[in-house]
């Protein structure tokens, strides 16, 4: 965690957006969770992975311990709906503060709409993960139970990827979703600062991002001929390490 994080946090006073953390090190987890303006964490399998996770019930037990009651989300492995469906209730006796994350569709693109109705309605905490179009949070909107916890993820930064401005897109979802009271607008897989601020400007509810971009709240609102200076000394400090001439 970046030591002057609360000096980019003081400029972001004004936001209203959640900041969650997006990761599986459950150093980052304790170390975010004990900051103020971060609202929730959540995970993937690809995380999980990267992170070399094999016991996934062992580190969600640790997990939640570090997340001081904050919203973690889980996701199902499995790709058979049936076993999706007892995945999804065995996440959720983890905890309370435990949501249950299902992608939209399985990995042969069948919908998940029908298991995401059936425990919406039962009152479980979901976070639907993998979004893209606004077709699909349509389908979700009209899924989900107005009495239970649901963050819609929709990937802003994958979008972006392609080519696409998804801000547009985003402040789209966030209508359509307006109706539902307990339900947020995520934005994921932001890859700079500034999609912070794009998320806040076009409504979203919350925006999880990796701990290398967390860290650079530090440079929120940083004078720019300050960095200006502090890039030419970096490449000075690189120069004379590596030993490089010229003349």
């Amino acid at each position: 965690m970046n030591p002057n994080y609360f000096r980019g946090a003081f400029h972001m006073n004004h936001l209203r957006i959640k900041l969650f953390m997006d990761g599986a090190e459950l150093k980052d987890m304790q170390s975010f969770a004990k900051l103020p303006h971060i609202k929730g964490f959540t995970t993937n399998p690809s995380l999980l992975k990267k992170s070399g996770i094999t016991d996934y019930p062992g580190f969600a037990k640790e997990a939640l311990g570090y997340a001081n009651g904050l919203p973690v989300s889980f996701e199902v492995l499995a790709d058979d709906f049936a076993v999706m469906e007892k995945e999804a209730r065995l996440i959720a006796s983890w905890g309370a503060n435990a949501y249950i994350k299902i992608p939209i569709t399985n990995s042969v693109g069948e919908s998940s709409i029908p298991l995401i109705k059936k425990l919406s309605k039962e009152g479980a905490s979901l976070n639907i993960t993998a979004l893209m179009t606004v077709e699909q949070v349509k389908d979700v909107a009209a899924a989900i139970d107005p009495n239970a916890n649901t963050v819609v993820s929709v990937f802003a930064g994958r979008i972006a990827d392609t080519g696409r401005d998804p801000v547009p897109v985003m402040a789209q979802c966030v209508e359509i979703l307006k109706p539902n009271k307990k339900a947020e607008l995520l934005w994921a897989s932001p890859r700079e600062l500034l999609n912070v601020y794009h998320a806040e400007s076009c409504g979203c509810q919350i925006i999880t991002a990796t701990p290398d971009i967390l860290n650079k709240l530090s440079l929120a609102n940083k004078d720019l001929n300050e960095f200006s200076l502090e890039t030419v000394q970096m490449f000075r400090r690189d120069t004379l390490a590596a030993g490089l001439t010229l003349v």
